[in-house]
Protein backbone atom coordinates (compact mmCIF):
# COMPACT_ATOMS: atom_id res chain seq x y z
CA UNK A 1 0.00 0.00 0.00
CA UNK A 2 1.72 3.18 -1.22
CA UNK A 3 1.65 6.03 1.73
CA UNK A 4 0.16 9.89 0.80
CA UNK A 5 2.62 12.34 1.37
CA UNK A 6 0.31 14.79 3.08
CA UNK A 7 -0.42 12.20 5.89
CA UNK A 8 3.48 11.22 6.04
CA UNK A 9 4.12 15.10 6.36
CA UNK A 10 1.18 15.84 9.18
CA UNK A 11 3.02 12.76 11.15
CA UNK A 12 6.93 14.21 10.72
CA UNK A 13 5.34 17.34 11.82
CA UNK A 14 3.44 15.56 14.81
CA UNK A 15 7.04 13.96 15.98
CA UNK A 16 9.01 17.44 15.41
CA UNK A 17 6.29 19.03 17.62
CA UNK A 18 6.21 16.58 20.25
CA UNK A 19 9.95 16.12 20.66
CA UNK A 20 10.35 20.26 20.75
CA UNK A 21 7.48 20.17 23.57
CA UNK A 22 9.53 17.50 25.05
CA UNK A 23 12.73 19.56 25.30
CA UNK A 24 11.60 23.18 26.35
CA UNK A 25 9.53 21.23 29.19
CA UNK A 26 13.28 20.15 30.11
CA UNK A 27 14.71 23.39 29.46
CA UNK A 28 12.20 25.00 31.41
CA UNK A 29 12.56 22.63 34.55
CA UNK A 30 16.04 23.41 34.60
CA UNK A 31 15.50 26.94 34.21
CA UNK A 32 13.06 26.77 37.24
CA UNK A 33 15.96 24.83 39.14
CA UNK A 34 18.91 27.09 38.28
CA UNK A 35 17.62 30.79 37.62
CA UNK A 36 20.07 32.01 35.69
CA UNK A 37 18.75 29.95 33.06
CA UNK A 38 15.00 30.78 32.00
CA UNK A 39 13.02 31.54 29.30
CA UNK A 40 10.55 33.58 31.75
CA UNK A 41 11.38 37.01 31.13
CA UNK A 42 13.28 38.45 34.22
CA UNK A 43 12.50 41.86 35.91
CA UNK A 44 15.35 44.22 34.93
CA UNK A 45 17.51 46.96 36.46
CA UNK A 46 19.10 49.49 34.18
CA UNK A 47 22.67 50.70 35.02
CA UNK A 48 23.00 54.67 33.90
CA UNK A 49 27.15 55.94 34.11
CA UNK A 50 27.61 59.31 34.81
CA UNK A 51 30.88 59.82 34.12
CA UNK A 52 33.51 62.80 33.85
CA UNK A 53 32.85 66.26 33.97
CA UNK A 54 29.28 66.80 32.94
CA UNK A 55 29.35 69.15 29.47
CA UNK A 56 26.23 67.64 27.98
CA UNK A 57 23.18 65.61 28.92
CA UNK A 58 21.51 64.56 25.91
CA UNK A 59 22.92 60.89 26.12
CA UNK A 60 22.39 60.22 29.74
CA UNK A 61 18.42 61.90 28.87
CA UNK A 62 18.23 59.39 25.89
CA UNK A 63 19.25 56.25 28.04
CA UNK A 64 16.65 57.46 31.44
CA UNK A 65 13.92 58.26 28.82
CA UNK A 66 14.31 54.56 27.58
CA UNK A 67 14.74 52.58 30.52
CA UNK A 68 11.51 54.60 31.47
CA UNK A 69 10.20 53.32 28.72
CA UNK A 70 10.23 49.49 28.82
CA UNK A 71 8.07 48.08 31.03
CA UNK A 72 10.05 45.38 32.56
CA UNK A 73 13.13 47.62 34.08
CA UNK A 74 11.57 48.04 37.57
CA UNK A 75 14.55 50.22 38.58
CA UNK A 76 17.34 52.20 37.67
CA UNK A 77 20.95 52.71 39.11
CA UNK A 78 22.46 55.77 38.49
CA UNK A 79 26.89 55.18 38.58
CA UNK A 80 27.94 58.74 39.18
CA UNK A 81 31.88 58.85 39.23
CA UNK A 82 31.83 62.84 38.39
CA UNK A 83 32.70 66.36 40.33
CA UNK A 84 30.07 68.02 38.40
CA UNK A 85 30.61 70.61 35.68
CA UNK A 86 27.91 72.85 33.91
CA UNK A 87 24.89 73.66 35.77
CA UNK A 88 22.14 72.99 33.31
CA UNK A 89 23.17 69.29 32.36
CA UNK A 90 22.77 68.93 36.41
CA UNK A 91 19.73 70.22 36.20
CA UNK A 92 18.14 68.73 33.12
CA UNK A 93 19.33 64.93 34.67
CA UNK A 94 18.54 66.02 38.10
CA UNK A 95 14.51 66.80 36.79
CA UNK A 96 14.91 63.91 34.51
CA UNK A 97 15.77 61.63 37.65
CA UNK A 98 12.38 63.22 39.56
CA UNK A 99 10.33 62.44 36.51
CA UNK A 100 11.87 58.81 36.43
CA UNK A 101 11.04 58.00 40.17
CA UNK A 102 7.27 58.20 39.92
CA UNK A 103 7.18 54.90 37.83
CA UNK A 104 11.03 53.46 38.66
CA UNK A 105 13.10 53.11 42.09
CA UNK A 106 16.19 54.97 41.60
CA UNK A 107 19.10 54.42 43.66
CA UNK A 108 23.01 56.06 43.42
CA UNK A 109 26.02 54.02 43.48
CA UNK A 110 28.73 57.00 44.07
CA UNK A 111 31.65 56.10 42.66
CA UNK A 112 35.73 57.71 43.44
CA UNK A 113 34.08 61.28 43.46
CA UNK A 114 30.52 62.38 43.52
CA UNK A 115 30.47 65.90 44.01
CA UNK A 116 28.82 69.21 43.19
CA UNK A 117 27.07 69.10 40.22
CA UNK A 118 27.52 65.08 40.93
CA UNK A 119 25.98 65.31 44.19
CA UNK A 120 22.84 67.82 42.76
CA UNK A 121 22.09 64.85 40.31
CA UNK A 122 22.28 62.41 43.47
CA UNK A 123 20.07 63.89 45.77
CA UNK A 124 17.44 63.30 43.08
CA UNK A 125 17.37 59.74 43.66
CA UNK A 126 15.77 56.91 46.18
CA UNK A 127 18.44 56.38 48.02
CA UNK A 128 22.08 57.28 47.70
CA UNK A 129 24.86 54.62 48.38
CA UNK A 130 28.26 55.88 48.68
CA UNK A 131 31.90 53.85 49.25
CA UNK A 132 33.38 55.27 52.42
CA UNK A 133 36.51 56.93 50.69
CA UNK A 134 33.85 58.38 47.40
CA UNK A 135 34.71 62.19 48.00
CA UNK A 136 31.47 63.67 47.53
CA UNK A 137 29.16 67.16 49.09
CA UNK A 138 30.72 70.24 47.35
CA UNK A 139 27.31 72.05 47.65
CA UNK A 140 28.81 75.49 45.59
CA UNK A 141 29.20 77.26 42.96
CA UNK A 142 32.34 78.47 41.07
CA UNK A 143 32.81 81.01 37.90
CA UNK A 144 36.46 81.34 36.87
CA UNK A 145 37.42 83.36 34.10
CA UNK A 146 41.13 83.48 32.66
CA UNK A 147 42.87 86.99 31.99
CA UNK A 148 45.51 87.17 29.06
CA UNK A 149 45.67 90.59 29.49
CA UNK A 150 49.47 90.95 30.35
CA UNK A 151 50.01 88.35 27.64
CA UNK A 152 48.82 90.35 25.05
CA UNK A 153 50.27 93.73 26.21
CA UNK A 154 54.20 91.26 25.85
CA UNK A 155 53.81 90.06 22.12
CA UNK A 156 51.94 93.68 21.43
CA UNK A 157 48.42 93.05 20.75
CA UNK A 158 45.87 95.15 21.35
CA UNK A 159 42.22 94.59 21.24
CA UNK A 160 39.00 97.00 21.06
CA UNK A 161 35.62 96.26 21.96
CA UNK A 162 32.48 97.79 21.10
CA UNK A 163 29.22 97.06 22.99
CA UNK A 164 26.02 98.48 23.77
CA UNK A 165 26.11 98.05 27.88
CA UNK A 166 28.31 98.06 30.60
CA UNK A 167 27.81 94.56 31.30
CA UNK A 168 27.94 93.03 27.82
CA UNK A 169 31.74 91.95 28.11
CA UNK A 170 31.89 90.84 31.90
CA UNK A 171 34.53 88.32 31.88
CA UNK A 172 36.27 89.33 29.16
CA UNK A 173 39.96 87.84 29.10
CA UNK A 174 41.29 91.05 27.69
CA UNK A 175 40.67 93.34 30.77
CA UNK A 176 40.42 93.01 34.68
CA UNK A 177 36.80 92.51 36.31
CA UNK A 178 35.56 95.97 37.86
CA UNK A 179 34.13 95.52 41.20
CA UNK A 180 31.26 96.18 39.71
CA UNK A 181 31.61 93.06 37.33
CA UNK A 182 32.07 91.13 40.43
CA UNK A 183 29.09 92.33 42.27
CA UNK A 184 26.89 91.29 39.14
CA UNK A 185 28.50 87.88 39.01
CA UNK A 186 28.36 87.36 42.46
CA UNK A 187 24.71 87.54 42.52
CA UNK A 188 24.11 85.32 39.42
CA UNK A 189 26.15 82.46 41.45
CA UNK A 190 24.27 83.40 44.61
CA UNK A 191 20.97 82.96 42.86
CA UNK A 192 22.33 79.48 41.43
CA UNK A 193 23.84 78.24 44.85
CA UNK A 194 20.05 79.05 46.17
CA UNK A 195 18.72 76.55 43.30
CA UNK A 196 21.24 73.78 44.27
CA UNK A 197 20.26 74.50 48.46
CA UNK A 198 16.66 74.06 47.44
CA UNK A 199 17.34 70.83 45.54
CA UNK A 200 18.94 69.20 48.86
CA UNK A 201 16.58 70.71 51.12
CA UNK A 202 13.63 69.00 49.07
CA UNK A 203 14.92 65.52 48.86
CA UNK A 204 17.44 65.03 52.11
CA UNK A 205 15.66 64.77 55.81
CA UNK A 206 17.79 68.15 56.48
CA UNK A 207 16.59 71.36 58.03
CA UNK A 208 17.69 74.58 56.53
CA UNK A 209 20.31 75.41 59.12
CA UNK A 210 22.02 71.61 58.49
CA UNK A 211 22.20 72.62 54.75
CA UNK A 212 23.49 76.19 55.19
CA UNK A 213 26.08 74.38 57.33
CA UNK A 214 27.20 72.22 54.57
CA UNK A 215 27.01 74.81 51.68
CA UNK A 216 30.30 76.58 51.60
CA UNK A 217 31.47 73.71 49.11
CA UNK A 218 33.02 71.80 51.92
CA UNK A 219 33.79 68.13 50.42
CA UNK A 220 33.09 64.88 52.09
CA UNK A 221 34.46 61.23 52.70
CA UNK A 222 31.74 58.76 52.13
CA UNK A 223 31.62 57.93 55.86
CA UNK A 224 31.49 61.78 56.60
CA UNK A 225 28.61 62.32 54.22
CA UNK A 226 26.29 59.28 55.75
CA UNK A 227 26.97 61.39 59.51
CA UNK A 228 25.70 64.65 57.51
CA UNK A 229 22.53 62.86 56.12
CA UNK A 230 24.16 63.63 52.99
CA UNK A 231 23.63 59.96 51.72
CA UNK A 232 22.09 57.25 52.81
CA UNK A 233 24.31 54.02 53.13
CA UNK A 234 27.72 52.78 52.35
CA UNK A 235 28.18 50.29 49.79
CA UNK A 236 29.93 49.05 46.52
CA UNK A 237 28.32 49.06 43.15
CA UNK A 238 26.81 45.55 43.56
CA UNK A 239 25.49 46.65 46.89
CA UNK A 240 23.55 49.61 45.55
CA UNK A 241 22.10 46.80 42.98
CA UNK A 242 20.74 44.96 46.05
CA UNK A 243 19.30 47.59 47.25
CA UNK A 244 17.53 48.71 44.41
CA UNK A 245 16.02 45.08 44.13
CA UNK A 246 14.51 45.42 47.52
CA UNK A 247 13.32 48.58 46.79
CA UNK A 248 11.47 47.40 43.72
CA UNK A 249 9.89 44.49 45.21
CA UNK A 250 11.98 42.46 42.55
CA UNK A 251 11.43 38.51 43.71
CA UNK A 252 14.74 36.69 42.76
CA UNK A 253 17.71 38.13 40.97
CA UNK A 254 16.90 40.57 38.13
CA UNK A 255 18.71 41.11 34.91
CA UNK A 256 21.30 43.70 35.29
CA UNK A 257 21.46 45.64 31.97
CA UNK A 258 23.97 48.29 30.81
CA UNK A 259 23.99 50.92 28.14
CA UNK A 260 25.50 50.05 24.43
CA UNK A 261 28.72 51.31 23.78
CA UNK A 262 28.88 53.62 20.74
CA UNK A 263 32.11 52.13 19.19
CA UNK A 264 34.63 54.86 18.03
CA UNK A 265 36.62 55.10 14.29
CA UNK A 266 40.68 54.50 16.06
CA UNK A 267 41.01 58.59 14.73
CA UNK A 268 38.13 59.71 16.78
CA UNK A 269 39.37 57.43 19.77
CA UNK A 270 42.75 59.24 19.30
CA UNK A 271 41.24 62.68 19.07
CA UNK A 272 39.23 61.77 22.55
CA UNK A 273 41.72 60.55 24.26
CA UNK A 274 44.05 63.30 23.45
CA UNK A 275 41.34 66.16 24.44
CA UNK A 276 40.91 64.03 27.94
CA UNK A 277 44.75 64.62 28.46
CA UNK A 278 45.07 67.79 27.63
CA UNK A 279 42.02 68.71 29.95
CA UNK A 280 43.12 66.66 32.56
CA UNK A 281 46.63 68.77 32.38
CA UNK A 282 44.46 71.95 32.88
CA UNK A 283 42.35 70.60 35.42
CA UNK A 284 42.98 72.45 39.08
CA UNK A 285 45.43 75.07 37.54
CA UNK A 286 42.79 77.76 37.12
CA UNK A 287 42.67 77.55 33.19
CA UNK A 288 39.16 78.03 32.33
CA UNK A 289 35.90 79.85 31.48
CA UNK A 290 32.43 80.17 32.84
CA UNK A 291 30.24 79.37 36.15
CA UNK A 292 29.23 75.43 37.39
CA UNK A 293 28.40 72.99 39.71
CA UNK A 294 31.95 71.54 39.89
CA UNK A 295 34.62 70.56 41.83
CA UNK A 296 38.13 71.02 41.03
CA UNK A 297 40.33 69.41 43.33
CA UNK A 298 44.22 70.14 43.46
CA UNK A 299 46.44 68.14 40.83
CA UNK A 300 47.36 64.82 42.59
CA UNK A 301 43.83 64.48 44.21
Amino acid sequence: MKKHPVILGFLLLAIVGVLFFLVLRMLVFFGEKNQDFSFKDKDKIGVVTIEGVLSNSRDTLKQLDKYEKDGKVKAVVLRINSPGGAVVPSQEIYDKVLRLKKSKKVVVSMGSVAASGGYYIACAADRIIANPGTITGSVGVIAQFSQIEDLLEKVGLKTTVVKTGRYKDVGSPVREMTTADQGLVQGVIDDIQGQFMEAVLSNRNLSKENIEDIADARIFTGRQALKAGLVDDLGNMEYAIDIATDLAGIEGKPEVIYPEKKRKSLLRYIASETISAISEEFRGVGVGTGIGYLYKPARGM
